[in-house]
């Protein structure tokens, strides 16, 4: 009886250390998997300011497309509308490298939680300035044109039920669109900080 007692002494012993051993190397798992996240979010981030801010600069840029703009008195709204752009997005690109940071050099569950946690509402707050800025900018654009651009006011004259039904739509279709890219971009990165969050409070509650 006495070696068996050693025996299951030494079996709690040994399954204790193999319970530690197995929730390190999940934090370990998961700590790499949020940080490789989160340097995706940077990467996408950058590559969509690159993208996108490249294609408002060479339209800037077009003689076309200055010409339709000063004559629908929307130039000089697209050019400061521009520059906010580039120091915002320039300021949330900055906050996405700092996370990733923060996050590639974690030491605990309760500080990597804290991490993703941040960086799921700075992306959220990211995503909802990119959204409000396209409905700010859409009715704008819209209003100056249907005001300054002659042919269109005629029409909005004879037809202006029809014109605001279309306005709205519009403006509704172009945050749709932006919403999917979004989600399509940010949504399932997310998703998958979000179910590390979940794996480590339960290994945070089994502590």
């Amino acid at each position: 009886m006495k070696e068996l007692d050693l025996l299951k002494k030494a079996w709690k012993k040994d399954n204790t250390s193999f319970e530690q051993l197995s929730e390190g190397t999940l934090y370990n798992m998961i700590h790499k998997r949020s940080s490789s996240i989160v340097k995706w979010i940077l990467i996408i981030s950058i590559l969509e300011f690159i993208v996108l801010r490249g294609t408002d600069l060479f339209m800037l840029l077009d003689e076309k497309y200055k010409k339709e703009m000063v004559v629908a008195h929307l130039y000089n709204f697209e050019v400061i509308i521009t520059i906010i752009n580039f120091i915002v997005l320039t300021f949330f690109i900055a906050l996405f490298y700092k996370n990733f940071q923060v996050i590639n050099t974690g030491s605990s569950i309760k500080k990597l939680m804290k991490d993703i946690l941040n960086t799921r509402k700075i992306v959220k707050y990211y995503v909802w300035y990119n959204l409000l800025l396209v409905f700010f900018s859409s009715t704008i654009a819209v209003y100056f044109e249907v005001k300054n651009n002659s042919r269109i006011n005629i029409l909005f004259t004879k037809h202006e039920g029809l014109f605001i039904v279309v306005g709205v739509a519009i403006i509704a279709f172009s945050l749709l669109l932006f919403w999917l890219f979004y989600k399509l971009l940010y949504g399932i990165l997310l998703n998958k900080l979000n179910n590390n969050f979940k794996e480590l409070s339960k290994i945070e509650f089994e502590e």
